[in-house]
């Protein structure tokens, strides 16, 4: 296997002490963590004809039930007005459709079609890789212990109301 494809090895020396507060603060840990790991995975998915907004949306959406406009904005890290017209695209290619709800007419859900779900089916194989190169130096119980407490993080920190305000797309 070339060096540029194997995962790299975790590293048993101790780490410098923190030079700047950004450099043991927890928000910017992940921040940074996320966007080196998502943007080696990125460019991937442009390279199977995905924008990073079309794939956030199609990853949200894949092997689920519909769901509000407004909670797949938030889920993939996008803003709402941003989703909406993006859905309008990926409605019109066949990937995802829209519904009514149920008992609310204000609130529009959306889910991914047949078509939707093999188009993406590929890439989906391919970012479980990606995860897994990533993750394999940890070991698999370190691994499942962090993304648990990611999603304990993200459960006690949830606002169901909130919408992403920043520019980060």
């Amino acid at each position: 296997m070339p060096a540029s494809k194997r995962p790299k090895q975790a590293v048993s020396a101790p780490l410098p002490e923190p030079r700047h507060f950004v450099d043991d603060y927890l928000p910017a840990l992940l921040a940074q963590a996320s966007h080196l790991i998502s943007s080696e995975f990125h460019k991937v998915a442009r390279q199977h004809g995905f924008s990073v907004s079309e794939w956030r949306v199609m990853a949200t959406l894949a092997g689920g039930d519909a769901i509000s406009i407004g909670r797949l904005a938030q889920v993939a890290v996008m803003k709402q007005p941003t989703v909406t017209r993006m859905l309008d695209r990926m409605a019109s290619k066949g990937h995802v459709e829209r519904l009514p709800h149920d008992s609310d007419r204000r609130i529009t859900l959306v889910r991914i079609t047949d078509a939707g779900e093999r188009t993406v089916k590929h890439l989906m194989e391919l970012a479980r890789e990606h995860e897994h190169r990533v993750l394999e130096p940890f070991g698999l119980q370190s691994a499942e212990a962090l993304k648990n407490t990611l999603r304990r993080m993200i459960e006690l920190h949830e606002d169901p109301g909130a919408t992403v305000e920043d520019d980060e797309e």
